[in-house]
């Protein structure tokens, strides 16, 4: 694992059938701040996920499926970023998120909620939209696809959609 290009840890990749482990350690600079994992080979980079506190090291283990992986041919090196930095580059606010989307269920849901944001990554677009817990939760319907994190400080529903508007686990 590499941080700002200098050595900080390791991150061991192992098959197995139809998918791939990844399993990072390493130290982090600075507590208190959010860092990723990533996986970076030849064409693509692949987001392990927020490294969690364990002692004196951060880690992270996930399971991809080949589909994930593919993209990224040869895997070159693990790398460690702040999670922030990631946010502020990728995130764009979309003042009407209903015009994102073609599926008639979808657009029908988003008409109204105000401060969304999305990227798109890999034919895939994510949308964040605002997230209290003291307020009814953003498209309930889909909620078992949501993830709760936080962009540019302030807590979102993260959803995954396919090129054709269908929702995808996180």
């Amino acid at each position: 694992m590499l941080l700002d290009g200098r050595a900080a840890g390791e991150l061991i990749v192992e098959q197995e059938a139809l998918y791939t482990w990844f399993d990072a350690r390493c130290r982090l600079p600075e507590e208190g701040r959010l860092w990723c994992a990533w996986a970076v080979g030849e064409k693509d980079s692949l987001r392990l996920g927020v490294l969690e506190p364990s002692g004196q090291e951060a880690v992270i283990r996930r399971r991809f499926s080949r589909r994930m992986t593919e993209p990224l041919g040869r895997l070159l090196r693990g790398e460690v970023r702040p999670a922030a930095e990631e946010d502020r580059e990728t995130w764009q606010a979309v003042p009407d998120a209903e015009t994102l989307f073609r599926a008639p269920w979808l657009r029908k849901r988003l008409q109204g909620i105000a401060g969304a944001l999305v990227r798109t990554d890999r034919g895939r677009r994510f949308l964040a939209l605002p997230y209290d817990s003291g307020k009814p939760f953003p498209l309930p319907t889909l909620f078992c696809f949501a993830s709760i994190r936080s962009i540019h400080g302030e807590r979102y529903a993260v959803f995954v959609f396919d090129g054709e508007d269908r929702p995808v686990f996180p």
